[in-house]
């Protein structure tokens, strides 16, 4: 069976994803996981197809306890997918107890929480994504009510896991994201005139 292309993973998020924002957060995932992938001489497209599929099954299936990321898992595993990419997937979901051993699922774990946070910064700004610093991401996650679902102690976890420091890990997914800013609904937005 051929490996599955980047067209395959987008067919499969829109049959299995009609939210919006979950779009939006599975390709500024997959941007991450792009840019590091280039950064390291890693399969960019392996990379970028992991961060596309990862919370394939999140919107039908949300109970930690029996759905996400377990019916993701089985669909991608019928369907061809990678053994890597499926343990990735399987690793960015701690309370599975899979151990992220490889380069590419300590990634996804980095970036998915990360940049999902960033993009909730992005979309209070009037700038949008644009000039966004580490300093102003690092000001929001003090704020436990700002983008309260987001695991703080992940995002962290992941930069160290990573063995990265947690500003540049922070400035980078900001940089991957910034260039897909227009994709991910995070550019800045037209100023009303006064």
């Amino acid at each position: 069976m051929p490996e599955p292309t980047r067209e395959d993973a987008w067919s499969l998020v829109c049959e299995w994803i009609s939210s919006d924002s979950l779009r939006k957060h599975v390709l500024g995932v997959e941007a991450a996981m792009r840019a590091y992938a280039r950064e390291g001489g890693e399969d960019e497209e392996l990379w970028g197809i992991t961060g596309l599929v990862h919370d394939l099954d999140y919107e039908r299936y949300p109970d930690l306890e029996t759905g996400h990321p377990r019916h993701a898992l089985s669909e991608l595993e019928a369907r061809g997918y990678p053994a890597e990419l499926i343990d990735a997937v399987a690793g960015h979901a701690e309370f599975l107890g899979v151990p992220r051993t490889s380069a590419l699922a300590k990634t996804l774990f980095a970036v998915d929480e990360l940049s999902g946070f960033i993009a909730a910064c992005a979309l209070v700004r009037p700038t949008g994504i644009e000039g966004m610093t580490p300093h102003s991401v690092k000001k929001k996650l003090k704020s436990p009510s700002f983008a309260a679902g987001v695991d703080r102690d992940e995002v962290r976890r992941g930069a160290e896991a990573l063995g990265v420091d947690f500003d540049q890990h922070v400035a980078f997914v900001i940089e991957a994201m910034a260039g897909q800013a227009d994709q991910l609904g995070l550019a800045p937005r037209p100023q009303s005139p006064a």
